[in-house]
């Protein structure tokens, strides 16, 4: 007997294998890895108590947008950040996936600073820790690492944010 009778030819192996990698399992709302990061218009302003300066604020909208937020972005630069709003207010968590530098997160609720995640690392990989109080908020503004405590942004701190302009939604 020949070793080639004891095993199935090559290519009916092959064709197995291939049928058991082809088909992979779909991801939930998968975003593509090479895709730009979004840059969205500053829409909004935190003006700090003691002549701090004013941050300005993107403000994500969509569903896509609020995913999205801050991936894979360079750092944003000092009073610059990107507000998330909830109406009504909920406990909000955030983690840090494909975020490429690490952040502030400020919880906001009812115009004051309700918890601050200083230096929130990123995580290229799943899974990833999540970030935030168990308080219901009804607003986030992330900025680069260390912006906060520069600031002198603490719990407690009033956070009022504006609009720039006249919005069509409130």
């Amino acid at each position: 007997m020949t070793f080639s009778r004891l095993l199935p030819p090559l290519g009916a192996l092959l064709g197995a294998v291939a049928v058991a990698v082809a088909a992979p399992r779909p991801l939930a709302r998968a975003v593509p890895t090479q895709s730009p990061p979004q840059v969205l218009p500053l829409e909004a302003e935190w003006c700090l108590e003691g002549s701090g300066g004013c941050i300005q604020l993107e403000v994500p909208r969509t569903e896509r947008q609020f995913s999205l937020g801050l991936m894979q972005r360079p750092p944003l630069g000092p009073l610059r950040g990107m507000w998330f709003r909830f109406d009504p207010p909920q406990p909000a968590r955030f983690w840090m996936h494909r975020t490429i530098s690490p952040l502030d997160m400020i919880f906001l609720r009812e115009g004051r600073v309700i918890a601050i995640e200083a230096a929130a690392q990123p995580c290229p990989r799943l899974p990833c820790r999540s970030y935030g109080p168990r308080e219901p908020s009804d607003g986030v503004v992330e900025l680069d690492a260390g912006e906060a405590a520069r600031l002198g942004i603490a719990v407690g701190s009033p956070a009022p944010i504006v609009w720039l302009r006249p919005r069509d939604t409130p």
